[in-house]
């Protein structure tokens, strides 16, 4: 236990990475670590108390909101609000983003993109869902209201990202773009205590997770990859494991942790792909980069790609340099079938 560090000891002793940031960075974490834990508490109480299924609405995307969905909404904006480093966020369960107009919040450099409860499908069944944030810095004006081009920015000006991944254990996973470090929730101290530093990605995998169901409207190139992972070839460790949660953060954390390629391709009914850009796409692609992986659209990297509108969707291949290389060579082999 002596040599036991906290989240909360973790961020002030690399906050010398930022000096520009003047501990307002340091803040602004701190906040998402408290709704972190207020959120885990919820999730923990599924099937004792009225917190599963929907609450009978729609977001912004058309998909049916899930009583958590908008629990985890509103602590994540009522803890962001409380400091005076952020002036505005935009989540997945926004229709529009939402600036903070109080007093304390008219100096803030950073807004923040979210998606406050990712997978939160799979609460009734006791499956591992998450958070993912992302944060950057302002490009209007400080003192004058958030704009529009500050939440339109692309992957590669994030300042911070991370996720929480809510299961057997909590783990709290972020970047500030000098590496990877994962902190496990300890419930008898009430505290995320480091258990992974310098997370590192191998550079290849042997699982790729993928919603084969959708197998029949996939590009042709993903499904001559997934051919590929299939073969039986011992010396290159294929077939592969096929590996499915159906939780992106779930997914993405075992991956990152084992080696693997997480892919949700365009089909033909959702031809740009369902995954949000700024909510899910670009800060797992900066955890990702972070940690010696790749992430693409199938043709260019997730974070150069500038985005136009705040729920834009796109095609994701995130995970080990190697494999996401390979299914961009299947892609490119195919783009004409």
């Amino acid at each position: 236990m002596s040599e036991m560090r906290t989240l909360g000891e973790f961020i002030v002793e690399k906050q010398t990475d930022f000096p520009h940031a003047s501990g307002d960075l340091s803040s602004l974490l701190s906040s998402i670590r408290l709704a972190a834990k207020i959120v885990n508490r919820e999730i923990n109480k599924a099937g004792l108390a009225d917190i599963t299924g929907s609450v009978g609405s729609e977001n912004v995307q058309g998909e049916a909101q899930q009583k958590l969905d908008v629990y985890a909404n509103d602590k994540f904006k009522a803890a962001l609000e409380a400091r005076d480093q952020v002036c505005g966020v935009a989540s997945e369960e926004e229709d529009e983003a939402v600036t903070f107009n109080k007093e304390l919040n008219k100096n803030a450099k950073y807004v923040v993109l979210m998606d406050p409860l990712d997978g939160s499908s799979n609460i009734d069944v006791n499956v591992s869902v998450g958070t993912i944030f992302s944060i950057y810095r302002r490009v209007s004006p400080v003192g004058t209201p958030p704009t529009q081009e500050d939440f339109l920015q692309p992957g590669n000006k994030q300042v911070a990202a991370g996720y929480v991944v809510y299961g057997s254990s909590t783990m709290l996973v972020y970047t500030t773009g000098k590496g990877v470090n994962g902190f496990t929730y300890d419930p008898s101290i009430g505290t995320f205590c480091l258990s992974h530093e310098n997370m590192m990605i191998p550079q290849n995998g042997t699982i790729y997770s993928i919603n084969e169901g959708n197998y029949i409207r996939f590009p042709m190139g993903v499904k001559k990859y997934i051919k590929y992972c299939q073969e039986n070839v011992p010396e290159e460790k294929r077939p592969y494991t096929s590996r499915y949660i159906g939780s992106l953060v779930s997914d993405f954390h075992r991956n990152l942790l084992k080696g693997g390629i997480y892919l949700y391709p365009s089909t033909q009914s959702h031809p740009n792909g369902k995954l949000r850009l700024l909510y899910e796409c670009n800060p797992m692609a900066f955890i990702m980069e972070q940690a010696g992986g790749l992430a693409s659209d199938g043709t260019q990297r997730i974070m150069d790609i500038k985005p136009t509108e705040l729920h834009q969707r796109v095609p994701f291949f995130v995970g080990s340099s190697q494999m996401v290389e390979k299914v961009e060579s299947f892609l490119e082999e195919y783009k004409d079938q």
